[in-house]
């Protein structure tokens, strides 16, 4: 494979950050924005092929590697990889023919290949090259129904520009070893390292059953659509520890006793007697309550679950966990994000499931909280906690923890996405609002109690894997536990008091 020239040196040729800048925006798009599997997918291919790795990318490798499946895998038996490539191969003609059409660099899988290639775009041209026809995978009845619907919609979209124009194609190829790192948020979901041994050979069909109601084939947003069940105003609740605030605005953590408003003096003996560091704050001088900051992986968190929400023709009230009221958990479903740590709801409101946050040390929480599996199952540990490089002590990985439960009335539930650090929930809000992680979790417990119907009253931990320790490169089901259906926390319905 040819090594590539930048851009200017070779007019033929993109360069490598143009390449890579590329499929940044790709997975940025909207076209991908739910695709998760199929980020993954070009994100390990894209990956291979600007490494110039095309000998060694076999379905086997891709199988394993890319799409999580098990040591084991067969390729002759389970045709995900021709599957999810010839759905990445179409995806790839819905984007060039809409949002990328103006794109300078053309990422295309050519027919019976798996290796992309980067090629120039002509400005204002678009793609007029017919979809691959869908003979190329073993088994036509394995196309899901999301690929068939891709397919009929390229097929007969309408083009932006004129159709008498066309792209200007070079027979240059790539080849220099990079790591595509993909940054939080939207940018790319890398999941799927456990992906679970009993999933059926068909891939990731999402069709009407586990649950599924109809209407629309997206399985993220039938589960969703099946928590919220009426309630078209759910309330996102985010957290907002509190904080003792100096004149050189350095923050100490203040986990409980009496507080004032944000920016309300702070009286010494409480400062001594409550904060983490009574001996650091003591030195200090006047200190004021700030309780307005949130952890980065929590705003995302609002981010995704508004935008999956909005597009379900649902508008969510966020608020602060501390601004809940009996209104809120009685008349909405309500999703708390963060830690019992960090949010207070969350501590009075989370009280049952084999899964609990502990720390055990109150005055010292950095890192070293963990989450107790009261019930650990064949293959699964007793405790997990964040995971740091040996040397540098940079994050590596952190924890999360989806649980969905009865809510405080009959007929209301509450989601509690929450991880040992913020970017813990951030993970774990991308694989709970991810076809890829909502059908693992479904088929994890389809399988235990032998039903079809979308599980509401569950906790799935996730790891997740980082970068820079603060970059999400994606989640991986852990374990997934079952939860009593009873409203055990009827009692509960009174208003979130504040234990500071």
């Amino acid at each position: 494979m040819a090594y590539p020239h930048p851009l200017g040196a070779d007019a033929e040729t993109p360069g490598v950050e143009q390449c890579e800048e590329q499929v940044r925006r790709i997975l940025r798009s909207s076209t991908f924005r739910n695709a998760s599997t199929l980020q993954q997918l070009l994100t390990f291919l894209a990956a291979k092929s600007i490494a110039g790795a095309g000998e060694s990318l076999k379905e086997y490798t891709i199988g394993v590697e890319a799409l999580g499946r098990k040591d084991d895998f067969d390729p002759k038996i389970d045709p995900i990889v021709r599957v999810q490539s010839h759905r990445l191969r179409t995806k790839l003609k819905e984007y060039y023919s809409h949002e990328g059409s103006h794109d300078p660099v053309l990422i295309q899988i050519p027919k019976g290949h798996y290796l992309p290639t980067f090629q120039p775009l002509v400005a204002e041209a678009i793609l007029a090259a017919p979809v691959a026809d869908i003979s190329e995978i073993a088994s036509p009845g394995l196309v899901t129904p999301e690929e068939s619907t891709t397919r009929h919609h390229v097929a007969g979209a309408p083009t932006p520009a004129s159709p008498r124009r066309r792209i200007a194609w070079s027979t240059g190829t790539m080849g220099i070893t990079v790591v595509l790192m993909i940054g939080i948020g939207f940018g790319g979901f890398w999941v799927g390292q456990q992906y679970p041994r009993f999933q059926s050979v068909n891939g990731e069909k999402s069709s009407s059953r586990n649950g599924a109601k109809p209407g629309t084939n997206d399985f993220v947003e039938n589960f969703w659509l099946h928590f919220l069940n009426d309630d078209r105003a759910p309330v996102i609740a985010y957290p907002d520890a509190v904080f003792l605030l100096d004149d050189s605005n350095d923050l100490f953590r203040y986990r409980r006793g009496a507080s004032d408003g944000r920016g309300g003096l702070v009286e010494p003996h409480l400062a001594r007697q409550f904060a983490s560091n009574p001996q650091l704050v003591g030195m200090a001088g006047q200190l004021y309550y700030d309780n307005g900051y949130t952890g980065t992986g929590e705003l995302e968190s609002v981010a995704m679950l508004s935008g999956l929400l909005g597009r379900i023709g649902v508008k969510p009230t966020i608020k602060s966990s501390r601004d809940l009221t009996p209104d809120d958990l009685s008349q909405h479903n309500v999703i708390l994000l963060g830690s019992p740590f960090q949010n207070v709801a969350v501590a009075q409101l989370l009280t049952a499931g084999d899964f609990v946050f502990q720390n055990p040390d109150q005055r010292h929480e950095q890192w070293r909280a963990q989450i107790i599996d009261a019930h650990p199952r064949n293959g699964e540990s007793d405790a997990y906690g964040t995971e740091r490089d040996a040397a540098t002590r940079v994050l590596t990985s952190d924890y999360g923890l989806i649980t969905i439960a009865p809510g405080v009335v009959p007929g209301r539930s509450i989601a509690f996405l929450g991880g040992l650090d913020t970017k813990g929930t951030q993970g774990a809000t991308l694989f709970a609002t991810s076809n890829f992680g909502v059908e693992q979790i479904v088929r994890v417990l389809g399988a235990e109690n032998g039903s079809s119907a979308s599980p509401m009253a569950f906790q799935a931990l996730v790891r997740v894997r980082l970068a820079k320790g603060y970059q999400v490169l994606g989640a991986e089901l852990t374990a997934v536990h079952p939860m009593p259906t009873t409203n055990a926390s009827h009692s509960k319905a009174g208003p979130v008091s504040e234990s500071r």
